[in-house]
């Protein structure tokens, strides 16, 4: 490993200490059967069961819905996914985009419901907002949820749905008043085995593999008005409220990409020779690993003061949208860079930095677009 330009700060002991348990619950539950989920293209529910017997599941969540922990322990569990590029575990999301939603918007018996569960990777949980003509621009969605008595019928369909197929617990972003746009928007929960809700094809990406990734149908499925999470209509106020967190999750995931390539390819470059000398002796290589470490070292201050910032949950919107961009758009760039660096091999799966650098490329789709980061921070010009 590099030396540090900078001292990392953001991080307690107990922070810290939890890392020691994920590292080992990662060297003995994920790494050795990660390549084999890339085959399977999706990861067993087992593991996610282990992950909750282990406390890895609703770090940030209070007792008894979590672990107590806050988001600090949440991005010690982000780095170590990074660090390995086991990407294809979906606990960030599960953890840190559905479990929160149900925390801050279900009321107690939703929560006592499903959030222990959830914790315990007895629920595998996912959110469907996408639809095939409906992405980043979520007022536009087409699925509909209308009133019956005490009930919802739900009709329409989602695409790219993370933990799609694994999915047991799905938080279905619904139009219940379609002439509204934005402020007709609701957020419903539909459970596994529902009659008319149904899982489609996994779907074949060029990265993330191992992440099972579907689509998702609802035909007429008929959930209890009880399934509503908060006040009907207020769904967009809702994810407006928590994507902020899911751009960070994203960000800080790039940002220790980077470092664990960097660190990776320093390696590599160090073993391997051309022309009768180590790459890494070529001035060129020197200079583009010292420019890469630079960046990373700039990137990493700042990801890490959104980090505190949202401990103290003081982490504007448009901070974590600009943490995302300028993550996900050098964690790219660096990544194939460091590709280029392992020559031929980087183009091999024997050696990480391939599936790294495709897993990479949805970063600057997924979780609003490089283009939406742009237009909400263009807001404060």
């Amino acid at each position: 490993m590099s030396t540090p330009l900078t001292t990392r700060t953001v991080y307690r002991e107990d922070h810290e200490a939890f890392r020691e348990q994920v590292r080992r619950f990662w060297d003995k539950e994920v790494v050795p059967f990660h390549a084999q989920w890339d085959q399977d293209g999706i990861v067993p529910k087992e593991v996610w069961r282990k992950a909750g017997r282990e406390g890895l599941l609703n770090t940030m969540l209070p007792e008894p819905y979590g672990q107590g922990g806050d988001f600090g322990h949440a991005a010690v569990l982000l780095e170590e996914l990074a660090r390995t590029n086991t990407l294809g575990l979906g606990f960030p999301l599960h953890s840190d985009i559905v479990a929160p939603y149900i925390n801050a918007y279900g009321n107690t018996a939703q929560k006592d419901r499903w959030l222990p569960k959830m914790a315990a990777g007895e629920l595998i949980g996912a959110i469907a907002m996408t639809e095939p003509g409906a992405g980043s621009d979520l007022k536009s969605i087409r699925t509909t949820a209308v009133r019956d008595g005490d009930e919802y019928v739900i009709n329409g369909a989602k695409t790219f749905i993370t933990n799609g197929i694994n999915s047991e617990l799905v938080i279905v972003c619904v139009k219940t008043a379609p002439d509204m746009g934005a402020k007709g928007v609701s957020l419903i929960v539909v459970e596994e085995g529902t009659p008319g809700f149904s899982k489609g094809r996994k779907l074949d990406k060029i990265g993330l593999w191992a992440q099972d990734t579907s689509e998702l149908f609802f035909d007429n499925v008929r959930v209890p008005v009880d399934n509503l999470l908060g006040e009907e209509n207020m769904g967009f106020k809702y994810l407006m409220q928590e994507l902020a967190q899911e751009r960070l999750v994203i960000a800080v995931r790039a940002a220790s990409s980077i470092e664990a390539f960097l660190d990776r390819t320093i390696e590599y470059t160090r073993d391997r020779k051309a022309f009768g000398q180590p790459v890494f002796e070529f001035q060129n290589t020197r200079f583009k690993l010292a420019e890469a470490k630079a960046q990373a070292t700039m990137l990493r201050v700042y990801v890490d003061d959104c980090i505190a910032k949202h401990m103290k949950r003081e982490l504007s919107v448009p901070a974590a949208a600009a943490a995302k961009l300028n993550a996900t758009a050098l964690q790219n760039k660096l990544l194939d860079e460091f590709l280029q660096l392992h020559g031929g091999y980087g183009f091999m799966t024997e050696y990480v930095v391939g599936r790294a650098w495709a897993d990479a490329r949805v970063g600057r789709i997924y979780g609003g677009s490089d283009e939406i980061m742009k237009e909400i921070i263009a807001r404060t010009l």
